[in-house]
């Protein structure tokens, strides 16, 4: 986890999730994000993307790997980074319940957990497969997309 701040010249904006653009359980999860964050205030960009890029121009932590789930906090002109299951946690504190009670799984020492997300990552495309290109999202959620 690294806290910088964030280009001077852009404003705040929502949390970002990059997540694996090509991974069928990844796109799930975006989709179910979607579907649960009422408030809309997570927007998503693929680890293979130019969000991401920006990002690890600014955040060196944040792995070229795209087996690593980011979650990159925003408050005014601070980013906040978050990786493996720290990330997963702190996504989840920010949703509603009952999905926010998962964050209480931090409690757990962070060696344990990411060595649970580390197993979970590497058979990922063999349980739920591997698109041949991200999706594009639909007219309805395009705007909380980053390129």
């Amino acid at each position: 986890m690294s806290e910088t701040p964030s280009h001077p010249n852009r404003a705040p904006c929502a949390d970002i999730v990059l997540y694996d653009g090509v991974c069928g359980f990844c796109d799930g999860v975006v989709q179910w994000l979607l579907a649960h964050d009422a408030e809309e205030t997570l927007t998503f960009a693929a680890l293979q993307g130019e969000t991401a890029s920006a990002l690890r121009e600014r955040h060196s932590e944040i792995p070229e790997a795209i087996d690593t789930f980011v979650f990159v906090e925003r408050r005014g002109e601070t980013e906040r980074v978050w990786l493996r299951s720290a990330a997963l946690f702190r996504l989840f504190a920010g949703l509603p319940a009952p999905w926010r009670w998962f964050a209480r799984l931090r409690v757990f020492p962070r060696a344990l957990t990411d060595r649970a997300y580390d197993a979970f990552a590497r058979r990922r495309y063999r349980w739920f497969g591997q698109l041949a290109t991200c999706p594009v999202p639909s007219p309805e959620v395009r705007s909380r997309f980053l390129p």
